[in-house]
C-alpha cells in the first residue's frame, strides 16, 4: 500500500450505456494520476470508438470488456453468474487490492479484497419514481440480488443522501457514505455567446428523464428544444421525440459545443440520483430547469428553478419566464455554475481515496460489520 493506505491496483466495473461510464472515465483519469493503476471491466454493449478513445492515452489503465448483460437487464441471471467467474479471475489476474462496484449483484462474490457498492441507480427506486409502486413479481430476483450485494458489500457510497434512502426503503437498514459526482470544469466553460435554445440530454427512452413532458411542452415554447441521447431502449425500440430536434447520441465534443451555446439546461426528471448532464450544463453557464425531486433539490436547491416533474403547463412556464428575461436567465446561469464548480472531480476522487484507505484498513482487522442488513 502507498503511504496514504490507498490501494495500487483497483478492479472496477462500468457500462457503457449511460452516466456510468462518465463517472467511471472521470473518476478512473483522476485515479491514475494519484497512482492508482486501474482494470476497468465493462458489461453490457461494449464501448464506443469514441469512449474507448478517451481511455487509450492513459496510464496505468486496462479496458477489458464483456457481452454479458447487466443486471437490470431482463433475462440477465445465466450472466450474472458467469460474469462473477469472469470478474473474479480478473481480481486476481490484476492483482487488485480493492474491488469498485458500479453495480449490486456481484458484491457477494467471494472475494479476498473489500468491496465497494457505488449506488447510482436501481429498479425498484426507479419504479416507485416512474410507475408510483413496486415492481411486477418478475423483478423479484432482480431484487433479491441486489439486496444480497448490499448486505456482503464492505461498504456502500452513493452520489446523494436521496439514493441512500432509497436503497433502505427498498432493500432495508442501510449505511454508507454519499460521495457527490464531480467533473473537471476546465472542460465546460459558457460560450462567448449563449444562444436562444434549450437543450436536454439523456437516455430519450428512458420515462425517467421525463422527456415526454419536455416534448409535450415544446409547441408553446418560443425557442426551439434541442435533445441528445439514446432514443431506441433495451427492446430496441426507438423512441422519437415529437416538436423538438433528436441528435441520437453525440460525441463528448458535440456535447460540451451544444451546453456552452444553449442558454437553458432543462430535465424535468422524475428520478435522478444525481444527473452528470445537469452538472456538465451548470458548469457550461445554462440556467438549470429541473425536476422537483429530492435528489436534485439535495444539490441544486437555490441554483436552479424547480417544477414537478408532471407538470407540462408549469415547464412551459418556467422556461418562457427565462426566455423573456434576459437578465434573469443570466443570473440563474450564474448560480448554476458557481454551484457546479462545488462538484470537481478532485474532490470526488480524494473521497473516494480516503474511502479506499479506510476500507483497506479496516479489512486488516479481526472483523467487520455487514452495511446492510438484509
Amino acid at each position: 500500500m502507498p503511504v496514504d493506505g490507498a490501494p495500487r491496483r483497483v478492479l472496477m466495473t462500468a457500462d457503457a450505456v449511460g452516466g456510468v461510464w462518465d463517472y467511471a472515465l472521470e473518476l478512473t483519469t483522476a485515479l491514475v494520476r494519484r497512482e492508482v493503476a486501474v482494470t476497468l471491466a465493462t458489461m453490457g454493449p461494449r464501448p464506443t470508438d469514441d469512449q474507448r478513445a478517451a481511455l487509450r492515452d492513459l496510464p496505468n489503465t486496462t479496458l477489458v470488456e464483456s457481452d454479458y448483460r447487466l443486471e437490470w437487464m431482463r433475462g440477465a441471471g445465466d450472466d450474472i453468474a458467469a460474469a462473477g467467474e469472469w470478474l473474479l479471475a480478473l481480481a486476481h489476474d490484476c492483482g487488485a487490492e480493492l474491488v469498485h462496484l458500479n453495480g449490486y449483484a456481484h458484491a457477494s462474490l467471494p472475494w479476498r479484497v473489500p468491496s465497494l457498492v457505488v449506488a447510482h441507480s436501481c429498479v425498484w427506486s426507479w419504479w416507485s419514481a416512474v410507475h408510483g409502486g413496486a415492481p411486477p413479481a418478475e423483478w423479484d430476483a432482480y431484487h433479491d440480488r441486489v439486496q444480497r450485494g448490499l448486505a456482503a458489500a464492505s461498504t456502500i457510497a452513493a452520489p446523494s443522501a436521496a439514493m441512500l434512502r432509497a436503497l433502505a426503503a427498498h432493500y432495508g437498514p442501510c449505511r454508507g457514505t454519499v460521495i457527490p459526482n464531480g467533473r473537471c470544469a476546465v472542460q465546460f466553460r459558457p460560450g462567448a455567446t449563449k444562444e436562444p435554445f434549450i437543450f436536454a440530454a439523456g437516455r430519450v427512452w428512458d420515462p425517467a428523464k421525463n422527456i415526454a413532458t419536455l416534448c409535450a411542452a415544446a409547441p408553446s415554447i418560443e425557442w426551439p428544444i434541442v435533445v441528445a441521447g439514446d432514443t431506441a431502449g433495451p427492446d430496441g425500440a426507438a423512441r422519437i421525440p415529437d416538436d423538438v430536434t433528436a441528435l441520437g447520441r453525440i460525441g463528448p465534443l458535440e456535447m460540451r459545443d451544444r451546453l456552452a451555446r444553449a442558454s437553458i439546461y432543462a430535465m424535468p426528471a422524475k428520478y435522478e440520483p444525481f444527473g452528470l448532464s445537469i452538472l456538465e450544463a451548470a458548469l457550461s453557464g445554462c440556467a438549470l430547469v429541473l425536476g422537483d425531486i429530492p435528489s436534485l433539490r439535495e444539490h441544486w436547491d437555490g441554483a436552479a428553478l424547480f417544477v414537478a416533474p408532471g407538470d407540462r403547463d408549469a415547464l412551459a412556464a418556467a422556461l418562457a419566464s427565462l426566455i423573456a428575461d434576459a437578465p434573469r436567465r443570466e443570473r440563474w446561469g450564474r448560480r448554476a455554475r458557481v454551484r457546479g464548480t462545488e462538484f470537481t472531480a478532485a474532490r470526488m476522487t480524494d473521497a473516494y481515496k480516503r474511502l479506499y484507505a479506510d476500507l483497506c484498513a479496516e479489512a486488516a482487522r479481526p472483523a467487520r460489520s455487514a452495511p446492510c442488513a438484509s
